[in-house]
């Protein structure tokens, strides 16, 4: 796989690709960011999850100029969930060159949109609302360089075609398009042919992903909550070896460091560090002269350590494929696995989608109390006694145990043995700097009785029988509250 850094991608942007955790790229980032790059006119088939808003974001940031007020860049969405999802990715991304992205959709105020789009380089919006402002000549595109139509099938589904081609044709013909669809129906083809420039295709198959011999699981915890939940399970798992995957360097190495006072034995790896402590550390991981490794995607890819018996996403990765990889590196050379990922409540979207694409069900786990951790690694001293008991000749042990039984009571001497065997965990305060939660786009549709109700536009019904449209639109400029696509043989997707 690519890293960003290997791009030629400008410093602000690697900066802000770095506070998020993004070290290494998507299928569809790989192969869209350097024709993106080179103005390039670009249709992209991808599913949801594959990382697209980054592949066609990254291209259309790096051509902003900040001195400019007007809109350079455009997105249109076909949901007023997926707009806004969208300008708050750009946001992220566009944070250290100081360029800010807006949303717009129906049913919001049209006066403070109006007002917000003299300061604002980057506009995200639906088909309706952004005709609405084309119209009310409240929008400026005379300065847009990069247009992007992303999920065009869906916007197509919605009925938003002929607007589409409407908001194309209202932009400079000196322009690049990036089309992103799931499918390519021949109306998208269409587009394609008619209002593009030689474009070039990006294919990322859907992918089925799945893991053999790995038990998955995850714990919803509050991000405050996570270190101490990380150290209980690791003290009730008590693993052979284990990796706890962070999202940043940064988390790397404050976890690690955490870890490492509260008595565990662990040590970090990411791509800041040099090739050979990275090598160093890896070998006395597989020498399991450390038993936890704490490692961002990167530092990890290719990793094949057959003993790892846990793995640990204390940060849920940002994409399927980026899951799979992490928890593989487990359950390897035919053995039994478990992954458990951490999951903030913010965050049980993605985790949703990582179940549709993987196709196999995450398990939650109950968060452990301090009591059940203390519990486990005194099982873990029994089960090492037991052990003992079974395998090894005690003979030479006897005289001295038969002694200690004159003087004491049994109960007391397995007691006091149990205690010299159990760590003793250190309550070091740890304290971690945040990271930003991954979320994925949810957008609200209602089916029933074959209807189909969409927040993103205005009112229109669908009559498909004799194909014709009615558009209603209540009130000047409230174009945009609730799309209803109608149809007398309607089948619900």
């Amino acid at each position: 796989m690519t890293t960003f850094n290997s791009l030629g991608l400008s410093d602000p942007i690697l900066k802000s690709l770095d506070t998020m955790g993004f070290e290494e790229t998507t299928p569809i980032q790989e192969q869209t960011i350097p024709l993106g790059l080179a103005g390039k006119d670009v249709i992209g088939q991808a599913q949801t999850g594959t990382g697209k808003t980054a592949a066609f974001g990254i291209p259309m940031l790096e051509k902003i100029h900040k001195g400019t007020k007007s809109v350079q860049g455009l997105i249109v969405a076909p949901t007023r969930e997926l707009a806004i999802q969208v300008a708050e990715e750009m946001n992220r991304l566009g944070k250290g060159k100081g360029v800010r992205a807006l949303p717009i959709y129906g049913g919001s105020n049209m006066e403070r949109q109006i007002r917000s789009l003299k300061t604002n380089q980057i506009v995200v919006a639906t088909p309706g609302r952004l005709l609405d402002h084309i119209r009310r000549k409240t929008i400026k595109l005379s300065h847009v360089h990069t247009a992007v139509l992303d999920e065009a099938d869906e916007m197509l589904n919605m009925g938003f075609i002929e607007d589409i081609r409407d908001i194309l044709k209202a932009l400079p013909e000196e322009r690049q398009t990036l089309l992103f669809s799931a499918t390519m129906p021949k109306a998208i083809r269409d587009i394609a042919t008619t209002l593009m420039n030689s474009p070039e295709e990006v294919k990322v198959k859907a992918k089925e992903m799945t893991v053999e011999n790995i038990e998955q699981f995850y714990v919803e915890i509050p991000e405050k909550h996570k270190f101490d939940t990380l150290t209980r399970l690791l003290d009730i798992h008590d693993p052979a070896l284990a990796i706890v995957f962070g999202r940043t360097k940064r988390r790397v190495d404050e976890v690690a460091d955490g870890l490492q006072a509260r008595g565990f034995s662990a040590e970090g790896i990411h791509g800041d560090l040099t090739q050979g402590k990275r090598m160093s550390t890896l070998n006395k991981f597989k020498q399991g002269r450390i038993e936890i490794l704490v490692a961002t995607d990167v530092a990890a890819r290719g990793l094949d350590i057959s003993d790892v018996s846990h793995v640990y996403n204390f940060d849920i990765p940002q994409d399927p494929e980026s899951y799979v990889h992490r928890i593989g590196r487990t359950g390897r050379a035919g053995r039994k696995g478990e992954s458990i990922s951490f999951v903030t409540p913010r965050e049980k979207d993605q985790l949703n989608l990582i179940e549709k694409i993987t196709k196999k069900k995450v398990n939650r786990l109950k968060v452990p109390s301090s009591e059940e951790a203390a519990r486990g690694q005194q099982k873990v001293a029994v089960d090492k006694i037991v052990e003992t008991i079974d395998s090894d000749d005690l003979k030479n042990y006897r005289q001295s145990a038969n002694e200690l039984l004159e003087q004491y009571d049994a109960s007391d001497l397995v007691a006091t043995a149990l205690k010299l065997m159990t760590k003793e965990r250190s309550e070091v305060p740890v304290r971690l700097s945040g990271v930003q939660p991954i979320s994925v786009k949810n957008a609200q549709r209602d089916k029933k009785g074959g209807k189909k109700n969409y927040r993103g536009g205005g009112k229109r019904n669908f009559n498909s029988k004799n194909k014709s449209r009615n558009r209603n639109f209540s009130g000047k400029g409230n174009r945009g509250g609730s799309y209803q696509k109608r149809n007398s043989n309607s089948n619900s997707k």
